[in-house]
Formats: structure tokens, C-alpha cells, sequence
């Protein structure tokens, strides 16, 4: 880059903003983009006036192009001599397209900042391997945490072959999640609810157990104007395949993807009845007479999934994190108790299980949300 010689402060700090610009932007395609993850890239030049942004990309969806090459299509030849911003360290492999490393490389780009570091094997270490050789300044982990909990779906699934697991729970003053007996009972206002949508959007896949399927009949969809069609995939924890054929979510399995993780000792016209219906049944393994719930999130890892969000109800939140499942837990707060014959959260603000960290809190009107996430 020409102009004023710049203090290694401010050039800290301008890389630090124009990282959390590509962050901002990976968003766009939160839930879209397959097995890879949704990665921003920005190519910023400066000419002596100012750093300037000269091209934007983002995963496309689907997963192919990838950031990168979207970003240096956009930036054409003010890409030479120009820094990059990449959230995820840039591919090093040959698949259906050159590696990302390669083509910075080719396009010309001097400097290049990465925030996360991707743990596949035919990556890791090994994107910044060649952007260095070919004598590109390498500038690792700026925002890096902040990269790694954004696209922390993939990178579990990379390590440890499941996906993401997020718990979120509303909870009332008097820590409850309901009532015996009373189906969906509102704990939050609208705008809670409406980030709850925005929550549902950028997952893989909603997760109930049956218990609330038949005590709710919930929809769980997304119901946001605009974003109807991102809906995720809906999936019941349901070992005997019990789930109502009337049910909103069979009603609508045509329309939206709904899976049942079953036994193989369920009923098989149950099954059948539901397979006819348009539910995919999923033959799951069993321990102690309840789904296996590793071996289950593998299987959902190979079908390419890599964020679920775990929705209901109180016995299946607990069985998560019983079994050392959850990453994330986002919690709604609202503002008036439930009382007699309500159900008690499995957990609160104050009560967390060990190694989960606050993320970040906000509030909705009378509503407040928190969020924690356990590094891996």
C-alpha cells in the first residue's frame, strides 16, 4: 500500500475493523452455505488517502464460490498490491475450484489477515503456508475468538464430527419454562420472539423432543416476513415414533423438512405411516432405553449438518446437558412468573454448567436475553 507511514497501533487497530466489517458480513448467509461455513473477505486498498474497501465477498450459497474468489472478483485489479481480510484461513486444497491461497496469490494481494484458523487437515496451517511462500505478509488470529464463536458450528463439526449444539430456553421470573399441562405458554414478549425466529433461521435444524411435540404441537418454523424460506429442518427426538400424523409438523413436512430419530424396535406401521407422510425416520441407536444422543449428532454431522438448535423441553435440555452436549445456551428472560404448577428450568444465570463463559447480554422491552458458549 502507497501513503503516510502508519504507527503498528493504528495499523492494529484498522485491522481490527475492518475484521469485525467481514464478520458482519459472513452473517449474510448464516444457515446457507452447506458444509462449508459462511466466511466474509474484504479486499481493502489504500492509495494514499485511506484504507478503502475495493471488493466484498461472501460464501455463496450452497457453499461454492467461496468468499475469496467472490471478494477478488469484485475488486478486479485494484486486488494488486491490496490487503485482505479473510475470517477463516484461506483453503489450500484443490477441489471443483483452485485453492483461495492461491488465487490471493495470484491476484496480486500483498498482505492478508486471518481471524480463524481452519482445523481441516487439508488446511490447517497449510493456507498461510503458501500465501507466506509466495511472499504475501501473513497477519494470524485478529479476532480470532470472536471469528471462532460465529462459525463455531463448523469448526466443531470439523473436530469433533457433530454439530453445534445451542440450548435455548425462555425463562420466566420465578425460573420456569411453563406450566404442567397448559401446552406453549408465553414467557416473552414479540421482540424476544422475533430473535428467536432470526436464531431459528441460521441453524441447520430445530430439536424438540416428543414430550413437547405432543404438548405443544408446535410449528417450528420461521415466521419473520421475508425469511419464511429459511426455515431449517424440524427433528423429534421420538424413540417410539410416537408422533401424532395430525400434528402441525407432519401436516407440513412436505414443505418443510421434518426428521423423527426413532428406534428400530418402533412400531413399523408407525413408521411407515410417517415416512408416507413425507417424515424422514431416522433408525437410531438406543442406551438405556432412551436415544443415544452422540451417535445420533454424528449422524446428523454426516448428513452435513452443523448447528442445531435444541429447543424443548425441560427433559431433553437436561439429557444435552447431562451428556456434555451443549455449546452454546441462550437464554430469554421474561418479566412475570408463572407459579403453581410450573416447570422448573434445568438451569439460570446463576446456575451454569462448569466451563461456559458469557457471550453477551441485551434486552428486549421487559425481556432480557444472555448468552454463553464453552470454547472447545
Amino acid at each position: 500500500m502507497a501513503g503516510r507511514a502508519v504507527s503498528q497501533d493504528e495499523r492494529e487497530e484498522t485491522d481490527r475493523r475492518f475484521m469485525a466489517a467481514a464478520l458482519r458480513l459472513s452473517k449474510k448467509h448464516s444457515g446457507l452455505t452447506s458444509t462449508n461455513p459462511s466466511v466474509g473477505t474484504l479486499i481493502v486498498r489504500d492509495d494514499g488517502d485511506g484504507p478503502v474497501i475495493v471488493g466484498r465477498g461472501v460464501t455463496a450459497i450452497g457453499g461454492r464460490p467461496h468468499a475469496e474468489a467472490e471478494a477478488l472478483a469484485e475488486a478486479g485489479a485494484l486486488a494488486r498490491g491490496a490487503t485482505a481480510y479473510v475470517t477463516l484461513e484461506p483453503c489450500a486444497h484443490h477441489g471443483r475450484t483452485p485453492p483461495c491461497a492461491n488465487a490471493l496469490a495470484s491476484a496480486g494481494v500483498v498482505r492478508v489477515v486471518g481471524a480463524a484458523s481452519d482445523p481441516d487437515p487439508r488446511v490447517s496451517g497449510n493456507g498461510y503456508a503458501i500465501l507466506r511462500a509466495a511472499g504475501i505478509e501473513v497477519v494470524e488470529r485478529v479476532l480470532a475468538e470472536e471469528a471462532a464463536a460465529q462459525m463455531a458450528g463448523y469448526l466443531i463439526r470439523s473436530l469433533k464430527k457433530r454439530p453445534q449444539v445451542t440450548l435455548k430456553l425462555a425463562i420466566s421470573s420465578d425460573g420456569m419454562i411453563g406450566r404442567l399441562g397448559a401446552g406453549q405458554v408465553p414467557i416473552t414478549g414479540a421482540v424476544a420472539r422475533r430473535q428467536v425466529h432470526l436464531m431459528r433461521a441460521e441453524a441447520d435444524a430445530i430439536l424438540v423432543g416428543i414430550g413437547t411435540a405432543l404438548s405443544d404441537d408446535p410449528d417450528l418454523t420461521v415466521r419473520l416476513p421475508g425469511l419464511e424460506a429459511r426455515s431449517p429442518a424440524r427433528i423429534v427426538v421420538d424413540r417410539q415414533a410416537r408422533l401424532p400424523l395430525g400434528s402441525k409438523l407432519v401436516q407440513t413436512a412436505q414443505r418443510v423438512p421434518v426428521l423423527i430419530a426413532a428406534a428400530p424396535e418402533a412400531d413399523p406401521g408407525r413408521k411407515t405411516a410417517l415416512e408416507s407422510a413425507g417424515v424422514k425416520v431416522l433408525a437410531t441407536e438406543t442406551y438405556e432405553g432412551r436415544v443415544a444422543l452422540p451417535e445420533f449428532l454424528e449422524d446428523l454431522a454426516a448428513q452435513g449438518m452443523s448447528n442445531v438448535l435444541v429447543e424443548g423441553g425441560a427433559d431433553t435440555a437436561r439429557y444435552f446437558l447431562d451428556e456434555g452436549l451443549v455449546d452454546r445456551i441462550a437464554l430469554f428472560f421474561g418479566p412475570r412468573p408463572i407459579g403453581e404448577g410450573g416447570i422448573a428450568a434445568p438451569l439460570g444465570r446463576d446456575h451454569m454448567p462448569a466451563g461456559f463463559r458469557l457471550l453477551g447480554e441485551a434486552r428486549f422491552g421487559d425481556d432480557s436475553y444472555a448468552e454463553w458458549i464453552r470454547d472447545f
